[in-house]
């Protein structure tokens, strides 16, 4: 006879999931005795439950399977919040098993009793409490296929008396589907697509993390309409380093080559995104959106012609309709831009320059006044970094650092808070995606506020032998919020941290802990970490003056930040 908890554990296992992650307690006893006894699935459990939700949001981005966390009653649960809204803004599979108070004590307010099914109704696609062992197998169905299918978050709550219940003898594990992947639209409106791509003179491509899986036809798109394509932030991970037309990327990450291939298009054409900021997207354009999803056509800008449907096979049955374009003017004034906005990158990464509010000037790499730029440690991680290194960042300057200087080459992978924008995810995403492999290279851009907000989760690192690569950005700022003060003319505050050594904090917890405070010793510190066996901390002092220029920058960003910067200068001096 098997209990509902040994029932749920099977099943899971008999997935494919390898992993899951959480805080032991009460009323899943049950549920982590099973995973004791059950060789195919590991326990991990972390410091904080919302760690291990971010963990197994990363796991279920990377492989594109179900990932699994646990909190028990009432605040084990709570915390699992943030890193399960995470996993449904991102669009990914998570089950969320829930404890639960006694059956007879729900709905008395007893101690620590939360209503699950309440709590995660905005975050879940499906949520259920178990009541009898009889209900548990297809609730049990239910939860999984429901976070497989609708690519989002299930919650599955379980009282502390019914996980050691046992089900009825012969009582079969449940199976879950998998959802259909070559949906298209119909052959009428992609003739409609076709007739308004092949009359556009030009042709401007928008493409994103929706289109990963149609690189071959993406390339064919490009060069059949000679179009610059512009990239998400997503989408840097497949198509950066093997699309010949791709321009970078745009809003607060890009750069001014965005701007020129969207004003000089006649049709937009958004593949497989749901790029959210409006203000960087051009007007007065013909606009074409392929989407997975109906309900993402035109809901960030109006749409003249959507396709509904998955970006390969739609692609691959639009390419025959389309004409090669003859000139080539608007990808090469596109391209061109971007090769010089590269080109002026390359001297921020030298370690002799350091960057003033006058322009640019040569600093002696061993003078001690000159700080750290992050642009100088980002692109000493991309040349020391594995070609199939995975990576993460924290939200904010963490994620432009990476975004300008880190090249998604090789078998490189992205995997980041980018729709939920959350602090703290970069070193629990890490520790996810080390699990899945612990041979592979895993990278994450840590801003200081972010690493501290889960300090406690380093010790995960250690006691399970994950060998993540955490690179610390350490300003001593809550970076992009100085960013934003400064430009509607705010003088900071309340950005300043107090941080410590993070790199004696890691050593004393147990891993490798590497600080620096020259940019001349950034190149080979980069070196040791990534060269590093283990879990390892490199705690860089990098310059909290740094900025990131958006594509088109306007006078009256200027003048907020010049504003922001006297406020300042008069306050530190009275």
């Amino acid at each position: 006879m098997s209990t509902v908890a040994e029932l749920l554990v099977e099943s899971l296992a008999s997935h494919g999931v390898t992993s899951v992650w959480g805080v032991v307690g009460d009323a899943l006893n049950p549920v982590t005795d099973a995973i004791r006894r059950e060789d195919r699935v590991d326990w991990i459990g972390v410091r904080h439950e919302e760690a291990g939700a971010f963990a197994a949001g990363a796991q279920a981005s990377l492989t594109g399977r179900l990932g699994v966390c646990m909190g028990t009653v009432g605040p084990g649960a709570i915390h699992l919040l943030n890193g399960l809204y995470d996993a449904a803004k991102s669009r990914v599979p998570v089950l969320a098993i829930c404890g639960q108070v006694p059956r007879e004590e729900i709905g008395s307010d007893f101690f620590q009793e939360v209503n699950n099914d309440v709590l995660f109704a905005d975050v879940a696609v499906f949520t259920a409490t178990v009541s009898t062992a009889e209900q548990a197998p297809g609730l049990i169905e239910q939860a999984v296929n429901a976070a497989l299918a609708e690519r989002g978050v299930a919650v599955l709550s379980i009282p502390g008396d019914v996980g050691g219940l046992e089900v009825p003898h012969g009582t079969p594990v449940p199976q879950f589907l998998e959802p259909a992947s070559h949906t298209v639209p119909d052959a009428a409106e992609l003739s409609k697509v076709a007739a308004v791509l092949n009359a556009a003179d030009n042709v401007t491509l928008l493409v994103g993390a929706g289109a990963r899986e149609a690189l071959a036809e993406v390339q064919q798109l490009a060069e059949l309409l000679a179009a610059p394509a512009v990239l998400t932030l997503k989408a840097k991970e497949r198509f950066e380093e093997n699309l010949p037309q791709e321009v970078g990327q745009s809003g607060l990450l890009g750069n001014h080559a965005s701007k020129v291939a969207f004003d000089g298009c006649d049709v937009l054409f958004l593949v497989g995104t749901d790029f959210p900021y409006r203000e960087f997207l051009p007007s007065g354009k013909t606009v074409v959106q392929l989407d997975v999803r109906g309900g993402h056509i035109g809901r960030r800008v109006l749409v003249d012609h959507g396709l509904v449907g998955h970006a390969q096979p739609t692609l691959a049955q639009l390419l025959p309709l389309l004409e090669q374009k003859t000139s080539t003017a608007h990808l090469e004034k596109a391209r061109k831009s971007y090769a010089a906005w590269r080109e002026r990158q390359v001297q921020f990464t030298d370690p002799g320059f350091d960057r003033k509010p006058k322009g640019l000037l040569r600093r002696k790499v061993d003078n001690p006044e000159a700080r750290i730029r992050p642009e100088l440690l980002a692109a000493a991680v991309d040349r020391h970094a594995a070609d199939d290194a995975l990576f993460t960042s924290d939200t904010g300057m963490s994620t432009v650092w990476l975004a300008r200087y880190v090249r998604m080459r090789g078998d490189r992978r992205l995997i980041g808070s980018y729709n939920l924008g959350s602090m703290a995810n970069a070193m629990p995403h890490a520790l996810g995606l080390s699990a899945v492999d612990r041979s592979r290279q895993v990278v994450a851009f840590c801003g200081d506020g972010g690493l501290s907000m889960l300090l406690g989760d380093l010790i995960t690192a250690v006691a399970y032998e994950l060998p993540v690569k955490l690179v610390v950005f350490n300003n001593g700022r809550l970076g992009m919020v100085k960013l934003e003060m400064e430009q509607v003319g705010l003088p900071e505050y309340g950005t300043k941290l107090a941080n410590p050594d993070f790199a004696e904090v890691a050593r004393a917890i147990g891993l490798t802990g590497i600080r620096v405070e020259r940019p001349g010793d950034v190149d080979s510190a980069v070196s040791q970490a990534l060269g590093t066996t283990g879990p390892v901390l490199i705690d860089v002092l990098t310059n909290p003056d740094e900025i990131a220029i958006p594509p088109a920058p306007t006078v009256h960003q200027g003048w907020g930040f010049a504003i922001a910067k006297t406020k300042e200068f008069i306050e530190s001096h009275e």
